[in-house]
C-alpha cells in the first residue's frame, strides 16, 4: 500500500530528528564534556563529530528509506523535484517536516544535557554552535557560502550516483554509502562553516536556540549568518544533481 502524505511527513520528521539527535549529541559531548566538566570525559574531537553525523545519516535513511526514500534535507527534496520527477507540491511539506524534525532533535539533546549546559554555559552565551553552524571567518561570508555550495554539490552528485538505477550498488549499501559521504564531506569541507549541507539541519536547531534563549544564535544576535546554510546548500544541491545528470548519466548503460 502506498503511504499517505501524512505517513511520508512522519517518516521525514522522525528520520531527520534521529539524524539531529546523533549530530547535535556528539557536538554536545565534545564541547561540554571535553574540557574537564564534569568528570574528565575524553574529548573525541572532530573525528568523533564526523563519524557520528555520518552514522546519524545512516540511521535516518534506515528509518525513512522505505517510505520516502529518506530525503532528510530540503536540498535533496528540491533536487529530486528538479531532476527526478518528485512532486513539487510535496517540496514545502517535506521541507517543513524535515525542519520540525531537526528542531525536535536539537531540543531533545538540550533537554538531555541541560545540567552540563548549566554548568558550562549557564547564560547560554557561547554554545549555540552545538546546534547550528557558524562561519570560521565572519568577515568573509563568501568563503562559507562557497564551502556550502561545494559540499552540498558533492553530496547530491554522490547521492544521485548511489541511487541511480543504472549505476546502483546493492540497495542495502545505500544508507552506509550516503553516511560515509557525509563523513568524508565533514573531514574535507567542514571547517569553514560547519558543513550543514542541509537547510533543515541548520534552520530547525537554530530556531530552537532562539526560543531556548541562546545569545549567539546567528539569527537574532545581529550577525546574520543564518542565511548561508539556507541558501548555499540549495544552490549546491542543484549544481551537483545537474553535474551528475548532464556529465555522467548519459554515458551509463540504459536500465
Amino acid at each position: 500500500m502506498k503511504p499517505s502524505l501524512v505517513g511520508e511527513l512522519i517518516a521525514e520528521f522522525l528520520g531527520t530528528m534521529v539524524l539531529l539527535m546523533f549530530g547535535c549529541g556528539v557536538v554536545a559531548m565534545t564541547m561540554l564534556f571535553g574540557k574537564g566538566i564534569p568528570g574528565e570525559v575524553v574529548n573525541g574531537g572532530y573525528t568523533n563529530i564526523n563519524i557520528a553525523w555520518g552514522l546519524g545519516v545512516v540511521f535516518g535513511i534506515m528509518i525513512a528509506g522505505k517510505i520516502t526514500g529518506a530525503h532528510l534535507n530540503p536540498a535533496v527534496t528540491v533536487a529530486l523535484a528538479a531532476f527526478r520527477g518528485f512532486s513539487w507540491g510535496k517540496v514545502i511539506p517535506y521541507s517543513m517536516a524535515q525542519t520540525a524534525g531537526a528542531f525536535c532533535g536539537a531540543a531533545l539533546v538540550f533537554w538531555n544535557y541541560r545540567p552540563a549546559f548549566q554548568k558550562f554555559d549557564p547564560a547560554l552565551e557561547k554554545t549555540a554552535g552545538i546546534f547550528a553552524t557558524f562561519p570560521a571567518f565572519p568577515e568573509l561570508p563568501f568563503a562559507g557560502f562557497l564551502d556550502q555550495v561545494i559540499g552540498t554539490a558533492i553530496l547530491l552528485f554522490i547521492v544521485f550516483a548511489i541511487t541511480d538505477e543504472r549505476n546502483q550498488p546493492s540497495a542495502n549499501l545505500t544508507p552506509v554509502l550516503v553516511g560515509l559521504t557525509v563523513v568524508a564531506i565533514g573531514m574535507s569541507f567542514g571547517a569553514l562553516h560547519g558543513y550543514a549541507i542541509n537547510p533543515a539541519r541548520d534552520l530547525g536547531p537554530r530556531l530552537f536556540t532562539v526560543l531556548a534563549g541562546f545569545k549567539n544564535n546567528g539569527l537574532t544576535d545581529g550577525t546574520n549568518v543564518f542565511w548561508i546554510p539556507l541558501a548555499a546548500p540549495m544552490v549546491g544541491g542543484l549544481l551537483g544533481a545537474a553535474l551528475y545528470d548532464f556529465a555522467l548519466r548519459p554515458h551509463l548503460p540504459k536500465a
